[in-house]
């Protein structure tokens, strides 16, 4: 049983959290003050919250075999554990289908497809079909970023627009991709199915692509043609095939796995062997590993937080902070405390997935207090931590595309429409609909 609510014991129960993002957000600061190259990613986040681990011992105030058992219940939690093996699924199909080739031939589907006019548009909606595909906004901005630079400069498009065309594609994907990483840690803290929150989320990322798309109309110049390679179609079904198979309302373990045969069976068309398919499989689990061992620790540590009265909280503080729009509408004031919550969190760590599994569980108490639905709050959660990511000038994505097109990180992320006009979407969507019974 928890015990009683206690204020100071719930102050200190987060310290190891604060401690865990000062360490890993001033590392990064401080590195990117040096000019080291994706500074804050070079200390990875689950060496950095150990000494966060080691403190939440400390000040449990019990027997290290009571805290031990303390952590494991937290690390081997359902959720937890369930996530994790999601995670390696994903990556291996991440993994088997790039090596297929499926990337490429995405890619280059794509480019055949565009008319000269609607480049901006249409590099827009290559970069969301693959990141959607993918379930990475990293890996499409590493596939396509390169094209899109060699594109912009056969074209005289503004590399700065062009950039931010490709971040705000990749963060469409992102955000809504079944086997990314942000969905999956969104779906698993919040407690609701993946095809669920797919839907719930598409509800407001569709109208936000759509202006989005409307826009990059407008602000396409007349530009040349854009020569692509010969692709094989067979490479872009194992994506599609995915996708069906989770808006179907699919288990998700059995969607990954028939998704790693179905891109292997595609491969062996070719050239792929499988000798390759089996250490690509290998390499999938491997990309998840910093991800997989975060997850753990994370949930090991949260169960300190709660058991302490922490999650309580910082619920009451949101609660507390949105009191002014809790008198015109409880669920309305929840919503955006979460959207703050995880926007907040995500300009601290400066990445999307770490902020999801931190702000999931007092996120999943606001929504229990203000009966919101999972599927809504791990929508909430996905969008607006997308939404800061994509717009962060510090962030990878920003960085990445920066290095591409030989920019400033900062002109990247003020061009990355999307974002803006996601988060816009998503505040006025949350404002509409205050009346509905089931959010």
């Amino acid at each position: 049983m928890q015990p009683s609510f206690n204020k100071t014991k719930a102050k200190l129960s987060l310290l190891p959290l604060l401690t865990f993002v000062t360490l890993f957000l001033g590392a990064g600061l401080y590195l990117q003050s040096q000019g080291v190259d994706y500074a804050f990613y070079q200390l990875p986040a689950p060496v950095a919250i150990l000494p966060a681990i080691m403190l939440a011992f400390i000040l449990n105030k019990n027997t290290i075999n009571h805290s031990v058992e303390t952590f494991i219940k937290g690390a081997g939690h359902n959720n937890i554990i369930t996530m994790c093996l999601i995670y390696l699924l994903a990556g291996a199909f991440s993994a088997v289908a790039g090596a297929t080739g499926g990337v490429d031939a995405v890619v280059n589907a794509g480019l055949s497809l565009i008319p000269p006019a609607l480049l901006l548009p249409g590099l827009f909606l290559i970069a969301a079909v693959v990141s959607t595909a993918m379930g990475t906004s990293m890996g499409t901005i590493g596939a396509i970023g390169p094209i899109a630079y060699a594109v912009s400069m056969k074209t005289g498009i503004d590399p700065a627009l062009m950039a931010g065309t490709i971040v705000s594609g990749s963060m469409f994907g992102d955000n809504l991709s079944i086997i990314s990483d942000t969905t999956i840690a969104a779906t698993r803290t919040q407690g609701c199915e993946m095809k669920d929150k797919f839907r719930e989320n598409l509800k407001i990322a569709l109208p936000a692509a759509i202006l989005t798309i409307a826009l990059l109309v407008f602000l396409t110049p007349a530009s040349q043609a854009v020569e692509a390679k010969e692709y094989d179609l067979l490479l872009v079904l194992p994506y599609a095939f995915i996708l069906v198979l989770a808006v179907m309302g699919f288990n998700v373990f059995v969607v990954l796995f028939s998704g790693i045969i179905f891109a292997a069976l595609m491969g062996f068309t070719g050239s792929y062997e499988g000798a390759s398919f089996v250490k690509d499989i290998y390499k999938g689990f491997t990309d998840m590993q910093e991800i997989f061992l975060l997850s753990m620790f994370i949930g090991g540590l949260s169960e300190f937080i709660r058991i302490n009265g922490g999650l309580d909280y910082l619920a009451r503080k949101i609660q507390a902070i949105t009191k002014i729009i809790a008198k015109w509408h409880r669920k309305v004031a929840d919503q955006l405390g979460i959207a703050a919550l995880v926007m907040t969190s995500n300009l601290c760590i400066a990445n999307n997935t770490v902020s999801i599994i931190v702000a999931g569980p007092v996120a999943k108490k606001l929504a229990t207090d203000g009966e919101i639905s999972g599927k809504r709050s791990a929508s909430l959660l996905d969008i607006f931590a997308c939404v800061t990511q994509g717009s962060l000038p510090y962030g990878a994505q920003a960085l990445l595309l920066g290095a591409t097109f030989k920019i400033s990180p900062w002109e990247v992320s003020t061009s990355s429409y999307y974002c803006f006009i996601l988060a816009f979407t998503a505040v006025t969507v949350i404002c509409l609909r205050r009346n509905k019974t089931e959010i």
